[in-house]
């Protein structure tokens, strides 16, 4: 019993280290050079699981590319958020993370996954209009947050100014 109360500890002190660790801990610990490490990839793995069954909330879903170089079916778990009744992804490792290259190798086409398949188009959003996105994004991500330099009451300015350095693709049906 002990071992069941100090494991279910363990797992609350490391999920909410979004909120508590300073941000270059936690992405030193799962993120380094913005790229993520074996334990971000079970966790991500795991995460992807869980959201493309529907387990969690409605906005929690997998995104489903296809690899740039082999083709195979990736899976990774994403937040949805929704700004001006329109639906977007957000890269909160910028652009050089590979579902980001797998989707414009793939002209956008992907599927996202919460209970059932839904195919859609990616549409990149210029810069000049992420700033809200990005805000939305923060206060909907807690696990992004680390990503940014910035915290989620930042003003649209700031966002702003952060934009180009975050992909962000509007999601349209198929």
């Amino acid at each position: 019993m002990r071992a069941v109360v100090a494991l279910i500890i363990l797992l609350g002190v490391f999920f909410s280290a979004p909120w508590w660790m300073p941000r270059t801990w936690y992405r030193s610990l799962l993120y380094p050079d913005r790229r993520p490490n074996a334990l971000s990839r079970v966790l991500n793995r795991a995460n992807a699981w869980f959201s493309a069954g529907g387990f969690g909330p409605k906005f929690l879903v997998t995104l489903e590319t296809k690899g740039r170089r082999t083709g195979k079916s990736l899976r990774n778990p994403m937040v949805v958020v929704e700004v001006g009744g329109e639906r977007y992804l957000v890269s909160m490792l910028g652009e050089r993370a590979d579902w980001v290259l797998n989707a414009r190798a793939a002209g956008g086409q992907a599927t996202l996954y919460h209970r059932s398949p839904e195919p859609v188009l990616l549409e990149q959003v210029p810069a000049s209009a992420r700033a809200p996105v990005l805000k939305a994004y923060l206060r909907r991500a807690p696990g992004g947050r680390p990503h940014f330099d910035i915290g989620p009451d930042a003003s649209i300015e700031q966002f702003a100014q952060i934009a180009s350095s975050y992909p962000v693709f509007r999601i349209q049906p198929q």
